[in-house]
Formats: C-alpha cells, structure tokens, sequence
C-alpha cells in the first residue's frame, strides 16, 4: 500500500510540472516543451508526403475521367473514390504540418520534384491501374520510413502516418484485385475517342 501512495504522489508531481510548463511560452500552442522530434525535419517530411498524395489526387483525377471501355463504370468510381481519399490524406498531412508550426506547401511549382510518386497519365486502362499500384507501393514504402523515424518522438505524427499507410495500404489491395479482373475480362481498353493523349510525366 506505501507503494501504492508513493506512485501517487510522485504522478501528482509531475501533473503539477505539466501544469506549470503548459503555462510557459503559450504562444506555442500545440508544440510544447515535451515535443522531442525534430521539428523542421518532420515538418518538410510531412510536405514530401503531402506533395505526394496531391500528385495522386491529381494522377487519379485524370484516370476517371480518361477510363473508358466496357467495364470502365465501376473502375471509375474506384478512381474517384481513390482521388477523394487521397485529398483527405492531404487534409490530415497539412493540418499536422500547421499544428507544428509549420507551412504546408501547396504550390504548383516544384509539386512533382517534392513528391515521391510519379505522375504517369497511362496508355490504356490497364496501364492506368498498373501505375496507381505502383505509386501506392512506392507510398506504402514511403509511410513505413516515415513513420520508422518518427518513432515515439512524435506520437500524433506517428498516428496520422500509421492511419494514411492502412489506406494505402488497402488502395494497393484494390488496384491489384481490378488488375486481376480484367485479365478475366479481357480488357485492355483505349481512352475514349477523340481524349487520346501521349502518356508523358507530369
């Protein structure tokens, strides 16, 4: 029972150095004196990753809109599905960025040089599904490394990267069971006409 009243007094203690440390440069906001990362070199790790998931939104965009053939209806709304969830990626990533103090970048200019994945547009369905896969792997390495530095450093950093991995996780799952499909179907099948576009790299 000592045992007991003397964990109790010592917890109480340090609530009341939380207390007085949360007190103490207030202006900080979120980031306070237990904060052990290092904070810049999150902060532009969260950028890659946030320029990452805006070349997918975009690469997934131009997807459902060029898919076409006979079973291209169900293979869009995937695509859209996937596009809208990568922006919710991107939400998470640029609020964390800001609750570090930190700037989401959001220009245009240097967008594919900051991102990890490719922006490949994709000859054909087929060609479309295979690149999203492979941009889903390359984020899915992505999120592992990230959050194998993070460590215990940053725990809600940490959550936010272990919450987007299952999704892409899930998104690399689904992209390979449509690659699957359509050899049973048959498929490949061309851009709609008169959309026709050379692949090329963002």
């Amino acid at each position: 029972m000592a045992m007991s009243k003397s964990r109790t007094k010592a917890f109480v203690s340090d609530i009341d150095q939380i207390r007085k440390r949360a007190r103490q440069n207030i202006d900080d906001g979120a980031m306070t004196a237990g904060y052990s990362a290092d904070r810049a070199v999150v902060v532009d790790m969260l950028n890659q990753a946030l320029a990452t998931e805006l070349v997918c939104v975009l690469r997934y965009k131009y997807h459902y809109y060029m898919a076409s053939g006979i079973h291209s209806q169900a293979i869009k709304a995937e695509f859209l599905a996937h596009a809208n969830e990568e922006q919710g990626h991107a939400d998470l990533l640029a609020e964390r960025i800001t609750q570090l103090e930190g700037k989401p970048n959001l220009s245009p200019v240097g967008l594919l040089e900051r991102s990890h994945a490719d922006y490949v547009e994709g000859k054909d369905i087929v060609d479309m599904i295979k690149e999203d896969l492979v941009a889903e792997r390359i984020a899915i390495d992505s999120y592992r490394e990230m959050i194998h530095y993070v460590g215990t450093d940053d725990p809600t950093t940490r959550r936010v990267l272990e919450g987007i991995l299952a999704m892409e996780e899930e998104h690399a799952e689904d992209m390979n069971t449509l690659l699957e499909q359509l050899g049973k179907k048959g498929e490949p099948a061309p851009p709609a006409p008169g959309k026709a576009r050379s692949a090329k790299r963002g």
